[in-house]
């Protein structure tokens, strides 16, 4: 899964994409999970399961948990 990060915010990225960042295990889930998409808009990332919006992570703010899903588990973990 590829995103365009120009327009994410930094704080996301950090913890998004470093290995020591809070969500970086839930990005490495997301590549191996072929019904997820990611946007990003509004400076977060939007995250989709068959076109259904289940996520959105933001940088400075707590994830947003739109419908239970199987990737929202991982935020606990």
């Amino acid at each position: 899964m590829t995103i365009d990060t120009t327009n994410m915010c930094s704080h996301l990225q950090k913890k998004l994409f470093d290995e020591d960042g809070v969500y970086h295990h839930l990005w490495l889930s997301m590549q191996d999970d072929p019904e997820l998409t990611a946007v990003v808009r509004s400076r977060q990332l939007h995250i989709y399961r068959n076109g259904k919006k289940v996520l959105v992570l933001a940088g400075k703010s707590a994830p947003k948990v739109i419908r239970e899903d199987k990737i929202c588990e991982l935020l606990t973990k």
